[in-house]
C-alpha cells in the first residue's frame, strides 16, 4: 500500500481546492457565450498558479511565478487578438477573471485558502449579478455617490488621523472613539439611505417602515404623519411604517451592543425582544387591514454622511458622553438615568454610545448601562407620539398609540430580567 507523506497531501489538498475555486469562477465565464475561456479553462488556471507557487517556494525563486503570471497574460492576448468584442464580453471581465483565477491559486499554495475561498464566492458573486450592478449604477443619482464617497472620507481619511487618546477630567473624550462612532451610525444610516433611495415605493410600506428606520426613524414618523394628515386613505399604511421604522430602532441598537460592547448585549436582548415581539404583533394586525395598498410615499432623508451632519452627531455624543460620566460620577446611576430621559427625547445614538462607551471603560456596570439605554427607548417612543399628536391627526395618533404603547411595555416586560 502506497502512503503520501505529509507534504505531499497537503499538495494534493490545494491541488484540490484550487481546482474548485477555477470551476466555481469558470462555471459563471461558461455561461458567457462569447467568452473564450470557461470551466476548463479556469480549473486548469488556478491549478497552474497552485503548483507554480508550491515549486516556487521550493527552490526559493519568486521569478517562477511572476513567468507563470507574463505566460497566462500572454496566452490571454493571444485568445483575444483580433477579436472586436461582440456580445456581451465586450470589455476586459473574462481576462480579469483568468488572471485572479491563477492568483487565487498561487495564494493557495501558499496556504492562504481560507481567504481565497472567501475571495473566490466574491468574484463570482460580481461575475454573476451583472445586471443587477448595472441597474443599481444607472438608478444612483449624483448626491448618492456624493454620499458614498463623503463616507469614505469620513471612514479612510478623516478617522486614520485622529488620535487615540483619552482627554478631559474623565477621560471620556477620545478623538478616535467618537469619531468611530459617527463612522459606524454614518454607515447603518448609509446602507439604509441608499437602498431607500434606490428602491424608492416598489415594495410599499413594509420595505419603507424598514429602510426609513436605519436612516432616521424620526424622520420617518415626523414624515408620514405630516403626509398623512387629511387623507385618510394613507391611514393604516402610515401606521404600519411608523411603527416598523421604530421597531427598526431596537435591531440596530441590538447591533452597536453586540458590536461596542459584547457583554451587555446578553443583558439588553431581553429588553429589545419584548418590545420587538410585541411590536411586531401589532403590526401584523395593521397589516392584514392593507390587502393591496403598496402606495407608500418617499420620505425625504438628508445624506446621512454630510460631513456637517456626522460633526454634529460627533459634537452631541461628544457631550452626551460627557454629561453621562459627570452625572455618574456625582449623582450615581440617578445623573445617569436623567441624561438619558433628556437625551432620548430627540435621539437615542448619543446616550446608547456614551451609556456602552462607559461600561467598556469600567465607570458603570453592564446592567446601569442597559437601563439607561431601555429610559431612552421609553422617552424616545413619548417624543415620537408627541410628534404624530402634535403633526398628524388624532385619529393616526389613536391608531398609532396601540402599537407604541405595546413597544413600550414590551420595553418594560424585558426590563423586569435586566
Amino acid at each position: 500500500m502506497i502512503e503520501f507523506p505529509a507534504d505531499g497531501l497537503e499538495t494534493l489538498k490545494a491541488c484540490l481546492m484550487s481546482l474548485g475555486i477555477g470551476l466555481l469562477i469558470g462555471l459563471e465565464r461558461e455561461r458567457n457565450p462569447t467568452a473564450k475561456a470557461g470551466l476548463r479553462t479556469f480549473a486548469l488556471a488556478a491549478l497552474f498558479g497552485t503548483l507554480l507557487a508550491i515549486l516556487a517556494a521550493k527552490v526559493e525563486s519568486g521569478w517562477i511565478l511572476a513567468a507563470g503570471l507574463l505566460s497566462v497574460a500572454a496566452l490571454i492576448i493571444a485568445a483575444y487578438v483580433g477579436e472586436s468584442g461582440n456580445g456581451d464580453d465586450r470589455g476586459t471581465t473574462t481576462q480579469v477573471a483568468l488572471l485572479l483565477s491563477f492568483v487565487y491559486g498561487a495564494m493557495v499554495g501558499h496556504g492562504e485558502g481560507a481567504v481565497v475561498i472567501m475571495l473566490a464566492i466574491v468574484t463570482t458573486m460580481l461575475l454573476y449579478f451583472k445586471p443587477e450592478l448595472q441597474g443599481f449604477s444607472k438608478q444612483m443619482e449624483r448626491r448618492d455617490m456624493l454620499s458614498i464617497l463623503q463616507f469614505g472620507v469620513l471612514s479612510f481619511i478623516i478617522l486614520p488621523i485622529l488620535p487615540d487618546q483619552g482627554y478631559g477630567p474623565y477621560e471620556v473624550l477620545n478623538p478616535q472613539n467618537i469619531w468611530l462612532m459617527v463612522v459606524l451610525l454614518s454607515g447603518i444610516s448609509l446602507a439604509g439611505y441608499v437602498a431607500l433611495r434606490l428602491v424608492g415605493t416598489k415594495y410599499g410600506a413594509p420595505l419603507m417602515g424598514v429602510m426609513g428606520g436605519l436612516v432616521s426613524s424620526t424622520a420617518t414618523t415626523l414624515m408620514y404623519a405630516r403626509h398623512s394628515k387629511g387623507q385618510k386613505g394613507l391611514l393604516d399604511l402610515t401606521v404600519q411604517v411608523i411603527l416598523l421604522a421604530n421597531l427598526v430602532v431596537l435591531v440596530r441598537i441590538a447591533v452597536i451592543c453586540a458590536t461596542i460592547a459584547p457583554k451587555t448585549f446578553m443583558q439588553i436582548l431581553p429588553v429589545l425582544a419584548g418590545g420587538l415581539v410585541l411590536g411586531l404583533v401589532m403590526v401584523f394586525r395593521t397589516w392584514r387591514q392593507l390587502k393591496d395598498k403598496d402606495d407608500a410615499p418617499m420620505p425625504e432623508m438628508k445624506n446621512p454622511a454630510e460631513l456637517r451632519a456626522s460633526l454634529l452627531i460627533g459634537l452631541i455624543y461628544a457631550i452626551v458622553l460627557f454629561l453621562s460620566a459627570f452625572l455618574a460620577d456625582y449623582a450615581g446611576s440617578k445623573g445617569l438615568y436623567a441624561v438619558a430621559v433628556v437625551s432620548g427625547l430627540t435621539d437615542m445614538d448619543a446616550i446608547t454610545l456614551s451609556s456602552l462607551r462607559l461600561h467598556n471603560l469600567g465607570q458603570i456596570e453592564a446592567a446601569q448601562a442597559v437601563i439607561a439605554i431601555t429610559i431612552a427607548m421609553v422617552s424616545n417612543m413619548v417624543f415620537k407620539f408627541g410628534l404624530i399628536r402634535s403633526i398628524g391627526s388624532k385619529e393616526l395618533a389613536r391608531h398609532c398609540l396601540p402599537g407604541m404603547a405595546a413597544i413600550v411595555i414590551g420595553l418594560g416586560l424585558g426590563a423586569i430580567f435586566i
